[in-house]
């Protein structure tokens, strides 16, 4: 049976007391609907039978060839790690090191820190480091892409079989059950659970008693109680001192000696530090490189028919002029529309954040959530020049070398990832929290 918790929404901040929750049900925010903690049946037992899967399917993607391409009795074939050798060897060292980071490191990672953590705690044993190899799963969540290299590589195979003949290979089988077990492996992974068993393991099986709440009148954040929540891990804690003096919870207050979360080892803030100005700064330069992004070439491609330069918009109509127009729309929505809206959505909620405005504050964390769900799927590009670059090259028939615009492009979708990563949702919220409330 779970023990009742104090919850702080990671959202909205509100503070909540948490129940038990059958299997599978999932308990929500009252305010932001947010979902604060889900129960799963036998979750860490599945997340550990799904991550074996996954390291074993990793090596397999890894070694194995994932696609073939013959022309003319010229077999060409490619591995992942093949891939970003090639785009390294024609210049494109950024692109190389985004895809290789993407696609190879963080799975890699993201498996061995689960397999670090859960491994023991299913011996019933706590894990050594516990609080260092769940940071690196942290860190890792949010940069592993391995459902949009599948569909990268489904376009990237319909381009080709226009050239030559696409012989699959077992490691494209391969990375489509990899993204599933991935997927499954993530959604098990309760953290919570996983720190429960963890104390449990070190402590023995006791209730933690409830952190103390500081009184105020019509207080309903934790902030106003005087607790800052871990963003890694979901501890709440008292602040420091200093903390507690530094201001209202609006202005990313933080310590001038930040303390760290006795679980995690996190530092602790009671909002993120400088969340705007660093929203701002990764937003314009975005903004900035969005426009040679999509008016430079994306690709140049030689051939026996002479050279052609083509645009990102271009690639979209050339799938739509040869018949696959839901790829076309694909394409189009993730390279062009996606990338736009990200860079509209955060200057609007940046704006609106600096303005303390309490303009409809549900909806604006809804379109945050939809930012921070839809954010990595602008990675499709990057991933189908990296195909053809790796595979088209027969010399004098045809090559494929990714053009300057691949690299900005590139930028642009790390850029709008770490804007969302920089913004605090809380933010919107403590514009309607009263003064009285907010004063720390």
């Amino acid at each position: 049976m779970m023990e009742r918790e104090l919850i702080a929404c990671a959202e909205c901040d509100l503070l909540q007391l948490g129940a038990p929750l059958a299997a599978g049900r999932a308990l929500r925010c009252p305010r932001c609907h947010a979902e604060l903690k889900r129960s799963h049946k036998h979750g860490l037992v599945y997340a550990l039978a799904f991550t074996l899967a996954s390291a074993v399917l990793l090596v397999i993607s890894n070694l194995f060839p994932i696609v073939g391409l013959s022309l003319n009795g010229n077999v060409v074939q490619t591995t992942l790690a093949g891939s970003v050798r090639m785009l390294y060897a024609h210049g494109a060292w950024p692109l190389a090191l985004l895809v290789g980071l993407t696609t190879i490191v963080t799975p890699v990672l993201q498996v061995v820190a689960m397999l670090w953590l859960l491994v023991p705690l299913h011996l019933g044993r706590a894990p050594w480091r516990a609080a260092e190899g769940f940071r690196l799963f942290q860190l890792t969540r949010p940069w592993g892409m391995t459902e949009v290299l599948i569909l990268g590589l489904l376009v990237a195979l319909v381009k080709l079989a226009h050239i030559a003949k696409v012989v699959p290979g077992i490691a494209l089988w391969s990375f489509i059950a990899l993204m599933l077990l991935l997927a499954a492996a993530s959604a098990s992974f309760d953290a919570r659970d996983v720190w429960a068993r963890i104390t449990a393991a070190r402590h023995g099986a006791r209730a933690l008693p409830l952190p103390r709440l500081r009184a105020r009148r019509h207080a309903r954040t934790a902030a106003a109680h005087g607790l800052v929540l871990c963003e890694e891990c979901g501890l709440l804690n008292p602040p420091a001192a200093a903390s507690a003096a530094a201001g209202s919870a609006a202005v990313s207050a933080a310590a001038p000696h930040p303390r760290h979360c006795p679980r995690c080892k996190a530092p602790l803030h009671l909002r993120k530090p400088a969340s705007l100005s660093r929203t701002w700064a990764y937003l314009v330069a975005a903004m900035v490189l969005y426009i040679p992004a999509n008016v430079l070439p994306v690709m140049d491609t030689s051939s026996l028919f002479g050279t052609q330069k083509d645009t990102i918009m271009s690639g979209v109509v050339y799938l739509w002029v040869s018949g696959s127009w839901p790829l076309a729309v694909l394409v189009f929505v993730a390279s062009i529309v996606v990338p736009m809206l990200k860079i509209l959505g955060l200057a609007y909620l940046a704006v609106t954040t600096q303005l303390r405005s309490q303009w409809l504050p549900g909806q604006r964390t809804r379109i945050y959530r939809v930012i921070e769900l839809i954010g990595r799927w602008s990675m499709l590009d990057i991933y189908v020049i990296t195909m053809l670059v790796a595979l088209v090259q027969f010399q004098a028939l045809a090559t494929i070398k990714a053009g300057p615009a691949a690299i900005a492009f590139g930028a642009v979708v790390v850029l709008t990832l770490l804007a969302a990563m920089a913004f605090d949702p809380r933010l919107i919220w403590d514009a309607l929290e009263s003064d009285d409330v907010r004063a720390h």
